[in-house]
């Protein structure tokens, strides 16, 4: 693992001081930290206001590294259950039945650079699932937006265990049929069944939505 790896970002709005501070002092252990704090509707820019009505605060955190088993033990499990931590009392200092939108975004690639080629001539674009500059990991999103405090604790506490579970989904013979290297996995947390899943994957030539029994056996 790098030793110094990119810059972690926290974007935000509706965010208290205190808690963004800790979130900061926990990544900043690691790496660089960037903050960006932001107006609702700037947030949410492309949504409609009713969507937008819906959450009193959100977050997105953007960790510069593959969504791996070696990431956990390089960040360290204390320190990563201190993230979830601060992320489940920010849930619980605003109460049921308000919703606070997280996104934890594991990215080590700017896709749309070398997707499309960045005009310099430099980098040519990907054409094909087969280049070799795809990664064997694709950059991974997991989105929660629950208003209800349980289920909204439950897809945070989940979502390491989804290291275990990643490799079986990019390997299914649905994924397959799709595209043999995504570039971006969206896992969305189901609250009737309690579980992540991979609601949209991104590939060199276009995106696909999957539903929640797509990838099963």
């Amino acid at each position: 693992m790098n030793e110094k790896p990119q810059t972690v970002s926290l974007r935000y709005y509706g965010i208290s001081p205190w808690e963004i501070e800790v979130i900061y002092n926990i990544f900043n252990e690691k790496f660089e930290v960037i903050q960006e704090a932001t107006e609702r509707d700037e947030y949410f820019k492309g949504w409609n206001e009713g969507a937008r009505e819906e959450f009193v605060s959100a977050l997105t955190i953007t960790i510069p590294l593959p969504f791996s088993e070696e990431f956990f033990k390089w960040f360290g499990f204390k320190a990563w259950e201190k993230v979830k931590s601060i992320i489940k009392e920010m849930k619980r200092r605003r109460g049921n039945g308000k919703a606070i939108r997280v996104e934890i975004l594991f990215q080590t690639e700017e896709w749309n650079k070398i997707h499309y080629g960045d005009g310099t001539g430099v980098k040519s674009p990907i054409l094909s699932d087969n280049d070799e500059r795809l990664p064997d990991y694709p950059d991974v999103l997991f989105v929660t937006e629950s208003s209800e405090n349980h289920n909204f604790n439950s897809a945070i506490e989940k979502i390491d265990f989804m290291v275990e579970l990643l490799p079986y989904h990019l390997n299914h013979s649905e994924m397959k049929k799709f595209c043999k290297k995504p570039m971006v996995v969206r896992y969305y947390y189901d609250i009737q069944s309690g579980k992540w899943y991979v609601e949209h994957v991104l590939s060199y030539d276009g995106g696909r939505g999957f539903t929640i029994d797509s990838l099963r056996d």
